[in-house]
């Protein structure tokens, strides 16, 4: 699916990503990091949109730099922003994406009415662009990602502006599209959408790969989470702590505290007495995708 191997690019003096290497066999894959880590250069690398200026990478077989056309041609692509041509309706506008991919104006119209009605957008393809909700414009840049029947689609935010219905039927179309066999990235910073259709994760932060692969694998990695509440002085617990590895974050009443796995959690009963505070509360959570991405980009902070 993916194989890159030390990417690099710049905007002048500003360096997006530096030695990027990836290999991901199949997905659903999720890609994810903090505003400016890398993402978008990265989509569009990918697209052939920007050329790489370090290191080389294929994207399911093809040579990203030398064969942009091929790539274009089995690679589907749903952008964050809004992009239609005011005054032509759904089905028009479909297919012409699906025509500028290579097929046939037949093909392409046949095609577009498929995936309209697969999108749920049957009964509005006649329709002008311009008069679609926010939605309906989601499922037709759906509709129009697929519409040349590619073996990879990059999702950039696909559900970004939904309410919670809308959200959740564009996450099934996700999950579906990858049941049939159908290779998916989906970037976005909506991290349970990622926990919920897909089974890889890339982090990137500050233009690297903080961390990649399975995802229920990343989450049993270096740390055991649990939540505590202490009554007393909870600063000087807490430095001891750091001092032995651990992280933490306050929620509300409580610490989110990572135990670094080499330690038993009998420390913190230790520490406790030391710095005369009491533990009232000590759980052992089950690690979410949100506490694996706060993990890795704080580390890399």
């Amino acid at each position: 699916m993916l194989d890159l191997q030390r990417i690099g690019y710049n905007y002048g003096q500003i360096k997006a990503l530096s030695g990027v290497s990836i290999t991901v066999e199949k997905g659903p894959v999720g890609l994810l990091g903090p505003n400016g880590a890398g993402k978008s250069t990265l989509l569009r690398l990918l697209l052939g949109f920007l050329t790489i200026q370090e290191g080389q990478g294929k994207v399911m077989g093809y040579d990203v730099a030398r064969e942009k056309t091929r790539v274009r041609q089995i690679v589907g692509y749903m952008p964050e922003d809004e992009s239609y041509v005011p005054g032509i309706d759904g089905v028009t506008l479909t297919a012409l994406l699906g025509e500028l991919s290579g097929m046939p104006r037949q093909e392409a119209m046949k095609r577009a009415h498929d995936v309209l009605f697969y999108v749920g957008l049957e009964e509005s393809r006649y329709r002008r662009v311009e008069s679609y909700s926010k939605g309906m414009r989601q499922r037709l840049k759906l509709a129009q990602a697929l519409v040349h029947d590619p073996q990879l689609i990059l999702l950039d935010e696909p559900t970004s502006g939904l309410d919670p219905q809308g959200r959740e039927e564009i996450l099934e179309l996700i999950t579906d599209i990858s049941n049939h066999g159908v290779q998916v990235l989906v970037s976005s910073h909506i991290l349970p959408d990622i926990e919920e259709t897909c089974q890889e994760v890339i982090i990137l932060n500050q233009g690297q790969v903080a961390a990649q692969g399975n995802l229920q694998e990343l989450k049993k990695l270096n740390y055991n989470l649990y939540e505590l509440k202490v009554a007393g002085e909870a600063a000087p617990f807490l430095a001891k702590l750091q001092e032995r590895g651990c992280r933490w974050e306050q929620e509300e009443d409580l610490w989110k505290l990572y135990l670094p796995r080499e330690l038993s959690p009998r420390v913190i009963f230790e520490l406790a007495v030391e710095e005369k505070v009491q533990v009232r509360h000590l759980v052992k959570s089950q690690s979410r995708l949100e506490d694996l991405f706060a993990q890795v980009v704080g580390e890399e902070e």
